[in-house]
């Protein structure tokens, strides 16, 4: 039998299986090199019922390489529509090293959790005293050392998995898993076109190989398609932690606008997940409470067909079986129960027999 899910607190917030979902708004590069675009966003998220916003910690030349991409001969994806070289767009939205505490300071005043990625090991040392949990991006799946130099921070680590396969995630967890740190293992397609052919390549099922596998991480989701399906899809499988990038308008230039959420659009997908969260319910099948009076009005019982005495006895073509069904009124099983039998009260057409109005 496999373990339950473990328990993991980023913050003060508890993440369970339990619990309600947790939303972190990837704020990224939507910040578009601005510090004050990149509060306001903060205060946006907020408005719209994240409860996290997190920034990508990149420096250009410390995530990709000028001549790689000018030399790289296969497709580049949604990076050839870009109108600048690849190390061109990463330097100009960059993380400024020097917003840090000001974004930790503002997403504290705004009522939200700080997070970042960081993407080298410099990115580490100056975020760890400013997060209380870290994501780790799934372009840096293989880099097994990074993963190891995060884990030793012994904070709960949220790992994307887009474009890996199950043995490349099982390498990653296991590396995290030497220091004891509690893991969100998030499912996601690093496909950034915001095409809906996207939705053939989700593979939210995935998630159903997490929760076999690594029965012990809180299950996960790093989106980036276009409104809320998949989150309702991934949250009904068990994911309780939830990430979608985040803009103000998406029609703004920039590398991540065009695929991120809106308020308006992040609003919607946390008020149906909420819905989601209170029908799923914990599965124990039960009368519930707003049934109570349905199981009266829409149940069968046994009436009389005609009246009877005190002393008659019962034939089953004396009963037919019609709603309601007070609570303590033969049910239409019991029919066998009760034919044959004497009332010990008068009964006319129409009215239920109920418990302790017969003797043998």
């Amino acid at each position: 039998m496999p373990m339950p899910a473990r328990e993991l607190y980023i913050g003060q917030r508890k993440v369970s299986r339990d619990a309600r979902t947790y939303f972190i708004a990837d704020i990224a590069a939507n910040h578009d090199g601005d510090l004050g675009r990149a509060k306001e966003l903060i205060y946006l998220a907020k408005e719209a019922g994240a409860d996290c916003a997190k920034f990508q910690h990149f420096l250009a030349g410390k995530i990709v390489s000028d001549f790689g991409f000018k030399n790289l001969s296969t497709a580049q994806s949604h990076q050839a529509k870009w109108k600048k070289s690849v190390f061109e767009i990463y330097q100009e939205y960059e993380c400024k090293r020097e917003w840090t505490e000001i974004l930790a300071e503002t997403c504290g005043q705004a009522g939200l959790e700080f997070m970042t990625t960081p993407y080298d090991y410099a990115a580490i040392e100056q975020v760890d005293k400013h997060v209380r949990a870290y994501k780790i991006g799934s372009g840096d799946i293989t880099w097994l050392e990074f993963l190891e130099q995060i884990a030793r921070r012994n904070k709960p680590i949220l790992l994307a998995t887009g474009a890996s396969n199950l043995l490349e995630v099982k390498k990653a967890v296991m590396v995290i898993e030497k220091y004891a740190v509690p893991i969100v293992l998030m499912q996601c397609n690093t496909n950034y076109t915001a095409s809906l052919d996207n939705f053939k390549h989700i593979n939210l099922n995935v998630l159903r190989t997490y929760k076999k596998e690594f029965p012990e991480v809180i299950l996960g989701l790093s989106d980036h398609t276009p409104g809320c399906t998949t989150v309702l899809g991934a949250v009904a499988l068990g994911a309780r932690v939830i990430e979608k990038h985040f803009t103000d308008n998406n029609m703004r230039t920039g590398p991540d606008h065009h695929f991120a959420m809106n308020p308006k659009t992040w609003r919607e997908m946390v008020d149906r997940t909420r819905e989601l969260e209170f029908a799923l319910g914990d599965g124990v099948k039960r009368v519930e409470e707003n049934e109570k009076e349905t199981v009266v009005i829409q149940r069968r019982c046994l009436r009389l067909k005609v009246d009877k005495k005190i002393g008659d006895k019962l034939a089953a073509e004396d009963l037919e079986m019609l709603r309601p069904a007070p609570l303590n009124a033969y049910q239409p099983a019991e029919l066998n129960e009760v034919v044959d039998k004497k009332l010990i009260v008068a009964k006319q057409k129409g009215d239920c027999l109920r418990q302790g109005e017969l003797s043998a």
